[in-house]
């Protein structure tokens, strides 16, 4: 028998976090992207192997691993701002003494979840602007048009980014102006 535990983050908390997250971008603001993105592949390997792992962090790391893909999808040339977003996302999350230190049994991850899903939750519309330019790449690439010249397909796949990217901001800037009233 589960136990459900809910509880409302204030705008204030959320102020809290998202100034917690700057912190830890700016604490390692000369860190490659490269070194970020496996430190968090490094966490991400040890939380898989670590007994028990709480449900409520085994259901996000598929949410991570999709932000990790989105980040270093080359063709996908994810926006600077949202590129910073994610890696100070993944710095605090590789941090082993970030608010809550992840040693902590059960709950040392949960600061790492709400971060998570803080992030998720405002780059919702880049997430599903990623996932349709992946369904559009992989039907490209299977469909009837997959010996087409790579030129031909360069273009295409630039393309269908750039319509993604302008939903994505239209979107985005759309939700930030319904939330201001």
């Amino acid at each position: 028998m589960g136990l459900r535990i809910s509880f409302e983050l204030t705008d204030r908390d959320l102020r809290f976090f998202r100034k917690a997250l700057r912190q830890s971008r700016t604490a390692v603001k000369d860190a490659e992207d490269s070194e970020i993105i496996d430190a968090v592949n490094s966490v991400l390997d040890e939380i898989r192997n670590s007994e028990p792992l709480p449900d409520f962090v085994g259901k996000r790391i598929p949410e991570l691993e999709s932000l990790i893909s989105m980040l270093t999808d080359e063709e996908w040339q994810l926006p600077k701002g949202d590129r910073e977003r994610l890696l100070a996302t993944f710095v605090y999350f590789a941090d082993p003494e970030d608010i809550l230190p992840d040693d902590i049994p059960v709950i040392g991850y949960l600061d790492d979840v709400i971060i998570i899903e803080l992030v998720a939750r405002e780059l919702q519309h880049v997430r599903e602007a990623y996932d349709d330019f992946c369904q559009f790449r992989d039907d490209f690439e299977n469909g009837p048009q997959q010996n087409k010249d790579p030129v031909i397909r360069r273009d295409r796949i630039d393309r269908r980014r750039q319509q993604l990217h302008q939903r994505m901001r239209r979107r985005s800037a759309r939700q930030k102006k319904v939330s201001l009233w």
